[in-house]
C-alpha cells in the first residue's frame, strides 16, 4: 500500500475534526466533499459571505456571529496582550477566518487546521504561532516532505519550506521532530543523517561545527534517537559507501530521515527528487507547534488538500 492510502486509511480509524477556513475556495469545497463522502475526517468550514452552496452535513459556521467569538478573543487578547494588542482589536482580529481556526484548535473545539490554499504560508504560521503556540521541548516550527517512490520506499526529508538558515538548537529540534512525524507517519523506526558535503570531518569549514553542535544537543536530549552526522547523502543512503566513510556509524548506509543544512538545499533536494527521480513528495508537514497546523501551496490541488488533511488528522491522532 502506497503512503498516502497508508495514511487516509489510518485517518479513518479515528476520525477528528478538521477545520478548513477557506471554503470559498472551489478546491476545499471538492476536497471536503471527498472527505465527508469516504469518512476520512469530520470537516468544518468557515462561512464566507455570499456563498451557500456547501456539502450537505457539513459543519458551517459563521465567525463573525459564532457564540464563541468572546471566548476567542479573550484568550487571543490575554496571549498577545503585551504587545500592546487591545481587547477591540483581538475581537476584530479571531474573526479573521485563519485566526478563527486556530482558535478552535488551541481552544479544542477542533482537533486540527488545514490552510494555505489561498493564503501564504507565512500568514498561516503567524496564525498559528500567535494562537497556538510551540509545543514543550520545541524552540522552531519547521517542515518535512514524505518522499515515497514506485518501489514503496518512503523517505522523510526537512526542513525544506520554512526556517532558511537555522542555528544549531533549531538544526537539533528540527531533526528530532522529523524522526518523530516519520516514526508517526510511515510506522517506521527513524534513522537520521544530519547532510553535509562533508562525511566525519572528510572536509573543513565553520558549517561543520554548526552541525556537530546540533548532533551533541540532540544525545543529549534524546540519546535513544539513532542519528550521526554529518554525513554525505550517498554515505547516509548506500551501505557500502557508508561502511567505508563513516565505519563507525550506526546511521550511514540505513538513513531514512534526512535533515539538510538549511533550505537551499533542502528545497532544491526534494525538488529534484520529485522531478527526476519520480518520488511523490507529500507536504509541507508542519511540526514544532503545540497542536496539528498544516500548511498548502496556492498551487495545490483538491487532491493536495485531502492528502494534507488527511496527515492532519493523523498527526492529531497520534498526538
Amino acid at each position: 500500500m502506497d503512503i498516502i492510502n497508508h495514511i487516509r486509511n489510518s485517518a479513518k480509524k479515528n476520525p477528528k475534526r478538521i477545520v478548513l477556513p477557506r471554503s470559498s475556495d472551489p478546491r476545499v469545497i471538492e476536497a471536503t466533499n471527498y472527505l465527508h463522502n469516504n469518512d476520512i475526517c469530520e470537516v468544518i468550514l468557515l462561512a464566507n459571505e455570499g456563498k451557500n452552496d456547501y456539502p450537505k452535513g457539513v459543519e458551517i459556521i459563521n465567525t463573525a456571529t459564532d457564540s464563541r467569538l468572546e471566548q476567542y478573543a479573550e484568550a487571543y487578547y490575554s496571549k498577545r496582550k503585551h504587545k500592546g494588542i487591545s481587547q477591540d482589536e483581538a475581537y476584530q482580529i479571531v474573526q479573521d477566518p485563519l485566526y478563527f481556526a486556530t482558535s478552535m484548535v488551541a481552544e479544542g473545539d477542533a482537533d486540527g487546521c488545514v490552510a494555505g490554499s489561498v493564503s501564504t504560508t507565512g500568514d498561516v504560521l503567524r496564525s498559528a504561532l500567535q494562537v497556538i503556540g510551540l509545543k514543550k521541548g520545541s524552540n522552531v516550527v519547521s517542515s518535512t516532505f514524505l518522499m515515497s517512490f514506485p518501489d514503496g520506499k518512503v523517505y522523510t526529508f526537512g526542513d525544506c519550506a520554512v526556517v532558511p538558515y537555522p542555528n544549531a538548537a533549531q538544526l537539533a529540534t528540527i531533526a528530532q521532530d522529523s524522526a518523530r512525524t516519520h516514526q508517526q507517519l510511515v510506522n517506521e523506526e527513524p534513522h537520521v543523517a544530519l547532510l553535509s558535503f562533508s562525511t566525519k570531518g572528510s572536509s573543513k569549514y565553520e558549517g561543520i561545527e554548526l552541525i556537530k553542535e546540533a548532533l551533541k544537543l540532540v544525545k543529549e536530549n534524546n540519546s535513544k534517537l539513532s542519528i550521526d552526522g554529518e554525513l554525505q547523502f550517498d554515505a547516509a543512503l548506500i551501505e557500502s559507501i557508508g561502511k567505508s566513510k563513516a565505519p563507525n556509524s550506526t546511521v550511514a548506509g540505513r538513513a531514512n530521515v534526512f535533515i539538510f543544512p538549511n533550505l537551499d538545499a533542502g528545497n532544491i533536494a526534494y525538488k529534484i527528487t520529485e522531478r527526476l527521480a519520480g518520488a511523490t513528495a507529500t507536504g509541507p508537514i508542519i511540526q514544532g507547534l503545540a497542536k496539528p497546523v498544516m500548511d498548502l501551496s496556492r498551487g495545490c490541488s483538491w487532491e493536495d488538500i485531502v492528502n494534507t488533511v488527511s496527515v492532519c488528522s493523523l498527526m492529531g491522532n497520534l498526538d
